[in-house]
């Protein structure tokens, strides 16, 4: 008996542990989806870099009260699965939230971002932020819109002095 004890000690730890590590973790009810969406969003999310598992909830609470996380216990009822992210904290909010409006079987029931326990509002707000690679992307944009105007205005004022010296 003591030997299952130890395995469920181990399973708990190793959640809290992802509870803590994650930049973003997610929880979501998955009640209604067959086989098939369940393989699709597994996949959409191996994509993107995040874990995702099912816990039992008992297993779930006590990591949580470990990870001092425990406003999450309102939400673990029913089926939930938990989709984890050490890298990207806009991935699994952003692969969720699109999944679910495709499919309105799955329901985002809460999350943490980094460290800190999040509002289904801030989920669905971190999940219409770009990803890192937009966010790089729009800073470039920004950084280069003085250089490109000031090389516009040098050629206005070279083009304006050639067409007096003509």
């Amino acid at each position: 008996m003591s030997k299952v004890i130890e395995q469920k000690k181990q399973v708990v730890s190793e959640i809290a542990e992802k509870l803590r590590d994650s930049q973003s973790t997610i929880l979501v009810d998955y009640r209604g989806l067959d086989v098939a969406e369940v393989t699709e969003l597994r996949s959409q999310l191996r994509e993107a870099g995040v874990e995702f598992k099912v816990y039992k909830n008992t297993m779930t609470r006590r990591a949580v009260e470990e990870a001092e996380l425990t406003e999450l216990n309102d939400v673990l009822v029913g089926p939930t699965a938990i989709a984890f992210s050490k890298d990207d904290i806009v991935a699994p909010a952003k692969v969720l939230n699109n999944f679910a409006k495709e499919h309105e079987a799955l329901e985002i029931k809460g999350g943490v971002v980094e460290g800190s326990v999040a509002t289904l509002e801030q989920i669905k707000e971190l999940a219409d932020l770009p990803n890192y690679e937009g966010m790089l992307s729009m800073l470039l944009s920004v950084l280069q819109a003085p250089v490109r105007n000031f090389a516009y205005a040098t050629k206005a004022v070279a083009e304006q002095k050639e067409e007096q010296g003509a």
